[in-house]
């Protein structure tokens, strides 16, 4: 049956207005005002805004990492991800050095098939710049339409590539067209730092923080962007979480290079004080890049508001309180480095930044969809609303109220980082290529009814 949405506010990227929305089978087929529609089920958005769905483009669903895996899987994960008014997610599908390239994938296939309910895709991680993983990225990029390749500058030992890898990588990217991305800190200095603390027995979760300082991240970033220059490539920044890497980022789009970047709610909302709530509370804040001080607060959501920063990703990697992230008692080290977030990324943006007037309604869509599907070629099958699109949509209600916390939360993990925090805005009802998978706040979706979504290859928004 066709459904017509009707009497909403449609929000996009450039626009905010009043229209009807008609979708027939998966796609959006006419928008305007008094369409001659028969046979649809009406759906009233009377007060609502009509956003495209949001697509998230940083998750780490059912990854090992320190010794454990992380909590939510594609199914646990996707759901709460829908709950919150994402449609679409982009997966980090690890590598193992010396494995072919496409025995990684075929395990990342496995780990969602069947279990995703909304559509999904995934970056490559790439930890070796041998001929025969340059080579194997052709089949990658152009057949798998995985078009999104990441290296890691930190985790020494563990993830961490080095210069050599990383500029090899940059340099086939550009042959490719696939976008480049790091995890910019300086692995070399942050193992040392963490050596020394870990011998004076600093060993409590914001040592965390204190090994790993933002100058490591701004150096970082400065230096995946010399290279990026130097190879003529293209870079996205995950995960900036302060103002020297902020800082690097806006030389670098000055100057007109090919240089993007994205932050996470927890750094818009959350800082370093966090990690020094006592008796381990402080391990639940345990990521990387860290909290920071909380006067970065104010850089970031001014180079989001400015066009510095264009995404915002959750970096969902949920550990549980209880048995995982309590591996690191006594020893900062072996906490498992990430959080809950998938849920509430929308939800925080909209509250601490259109309600407080930090960002735009439509720069609210374009962070959170629009830009992300730009950048990491789904545009515009998704990231917006317009005939032809995939029916992606969410009804928001901007004057409810919500309360996040643990207990009503749908992420397979004890405790909630943003615990008790009232937010302004809450999504009713989300749409999948025109399927219902939350309707009136309840789930109605379906494991196993998310797609995999080959990507066009880079081409600059």
């Amino acid at each position: 049956m066709k459904k017509w949405i009707r009497n909403g506010t449609v929000v996009t990227a450039s626009d905010t207005y009043q229209a009807d929305i008609l979708i027939e089978g998966e796609k959006v087929v006419a928008i305007g005002s008094n369409l001659d529609v028969k046979d649809a089920e009406i759906i009233d958005a009377t007060g609502y805004y009509v956003f495209p769905g949001g697509i998230d483009p940083h998750t780490h669903l059912d990854m090992p990492f320190g010794g454990t895996v992380t909590s939510d899987n594609f199914y646990t994960g996707t759901k709460a991800a829908a709950f919150g008014g994402t449609t679409s997610i982009i997966d980090f599908c690890l590598t193992n050095k010396g494995e072919p390239l496409h025995s990684s994938i075929s395990t990342w296939y496995e780990k969602a098939r069947g279990k995703a309910v909304i559509d999904y895709g995934f970056h490559l991680m790439v930890s070796d710049a041998n001929d025969q993983v340059l080579e194997e990225l052709g089949a990658v990029v152009r057949n798998e339409g995985i078009t999104s390749l990441k290296v890691f500058m930190a985790y020494k030992n563990v993830l961490m590539a080095d210069d050599e890898t990383l500029f090899k990588t940059l340099v086939r990217a550009k042959e490719l067209g696939a976008l480049v991305q790091v995890h910019a800190e300086n692995g070399d200095v942050l193992d040392y730092l963490i050596k020394q603390a870990i011998a004076k027995r600093q060993t409590d979760p914001v040592y965390h923080a204190y090994t790993r300082p933002p100058e490591a991240e701004g150096e970082a970033t400065g230096r995946a962007i010399a290279l990026t220059a130097l190879a003529d490539a293209q870079l996205y920044v995950v995960h900036v979480s302060c103002a020297e890497a902020v800082r690097r980022i806006a030389e670098a789009r000055e100057k007109g290079w090919n240089v993007y970047g994205e932050t996470c709610p927890q750094y818009l909302v959350l800082d370093i004080t966090d990690l020094q709530k006592p008796d381990f509370e402080g391990a639940k804040y345990v990521w990387s890049p860290p909290l920071r001080e909380k006067w970065n607060q104010d850089v970031l959501w001014s180079a989001l508001k400015n066009g510095i920063l264009q995404t915002v990703g959750s970096d969902h990697c949920s550990f549980n309180f209880s048995g995982q992230k309590e591996l690191g008692l006594g020893d900062f080290t072996k906490i498992p480095n990430g959080g809950p977030i998938i849920e509430d990324r929308m939800r925080l943006l909209f509250s601490e930044g259109v309600a407080k007037d930090k960002i735009s309604l439509n720069q609210f869509v374009d962070m959170t969809s629009t830009k992300v599907a730009k950048l990491f070629g789904m545009f515009p099958q998704k990231g917006t609303i317009a005939v032809g699109s995939d029916a992606d949509i969410v009804l928001f209600d901007p004057t409810l109220k919500r309360t996040i916390s643990v207990e009503t939360h749908h992420m397979n993990v004890d405790y909630n980082p943003f615990e008790g925090m009232v937010v302004n805005g809450d999504i009713i009802s989300v749409l999948s290529r025109g399927s219902y998978v939350i309707r009136d706040q309840q789930f109605v979706g379906q494991a196993g009814a998310g797609r995999f979504v080959k990507r066009s290859t880079f081409a600059r928004p």
